[in-house]
């Protein structure tokens, strides 16, 4: 750093040693050349050099620093994805090795079914998973596909699907998408991204609230984007976990006992922005959460 540094003076110097060598140097110069000090001028310019090389230093300095702390964000986030990863595959993992050796000691041949069901029901998480982290690979490489898309259709069709979830019998779902004066634009995109996304949406709201509770889901024009809300009258987010709720496998304090993968919000992100889109959540402890889903109309 000390070295850039002295080499970014060097015309400076160089002028200045200039502008000696003609003050004493010299003495007699011709009346033309006279009228301007060649010396200040030399110095100037060694001026103006050693500041542009001062700031082209300082910027590449800067460009260099700002490129290593992405890499080590970028190494940081991996470690995090892979303790994460870690966790969700040694939980089934021991649970189906525990469920085997029950299935081999088992004295009676329901409780060996019973032992098999939860073999079962671990080997499917483990399947679930493996597809979601399959997506989200995928996501990153894939062309997405650009047709106009009924967003209207394709949000009662995910709606069908939420209503057919075991979840669903004791919460109260609701679905508004306007139709007057007009219908909703069609957005540009891929229709299986999009249904996977409003799905993906509708299944958290329907995991992380009770019994009783409500699930809002709404659509409409939002300047040139559509919206797309899904809100619910749950516990809520802690604060604390809501800056990371988007990271891939974070599972937060709510959701320990709850099913799932911990990919179904970074897949909604990632198909949002792979859309040109965005999505962002409210919460609030106690009364609820809102996730909207904006994407750029036709």
């Amino acid at each position: 750093m000390k070295l850039k540094w002295f080499v970014s003076l060097m015309p400076l110097l160089a002028g200045f040693m200039v502008d000696i060598l003609l003050s004493y140097g010299i003495n007699n110069l011709p009346v033309i050349v006279a009228k301007a000090d060649i010396g200040v001028l030399a110095l100037l310019l060694g001026l103006v050099l050693s500041v542009v090389a001062g700031v082209w230093i300082s910027v590449v300095d800067r460009l260099d620093q700002q490129r290593r702390q992405v890499i080590s964000q970028a190494a940081d986030e991996r470690r995090r994805f892979l303790r994460r990863l870690d966790h969700e595959l040694k939980n089934p993992l021991t649970a189906i090795r525990a469920g085997l050796a029950n299935i081999s000691e088992a004295p009676s041949q329901d409780s060996r079914q019973e032992a098999l069901s939860s073999v079962e029901a671990q080997a499917l998480r483990l399947s679930r998973l493996s597809a979601d982290l399959r997506k989200l690979a995928e996501l990153e490489t894939r062309a997405v596909e650009r047709s106009p898309v009924d967003i209207g259709a394709l949000l009662q069709e995910a709606f069908t699907l939420a209503q057919d979830q075991e979840d669903a019998a004791d919460r109260h779902l609701t679905l508004t998408i306007p139709q007057a004066p007009w219908p909703l634009p069609k957005i540009p995109g891929d229709p299986d991204l999009l249904l996977l996304a409003m799905h993906n949406l509708l299944d958290n709201a329907l995991k992380f609230t009770r019994p009783g509770d409500t699930v809002e889901v709404r659509a409409f024009e939002d300047g040139s984007t559509v919206a797309i809300e899904v809100a619910d009258t749950g516990p809520g987010i802690p604060p604390e976990d809501l800056p990371h709720v988007w990271e891939e496998l974070f599972r937060g304090q709510g959701a320990r006992g709850v099913p799932g993968s911990g990919l179904g919000l970074a897949l909604v992100r990632a198909i949002a922005e792979r859309h040109s889109g965005q999505v962002n959540l409210r919460s609030r402890a106690g009364q609820g959460t809102v996730f909207t889903l904006k994407l750029p109309a036709v």
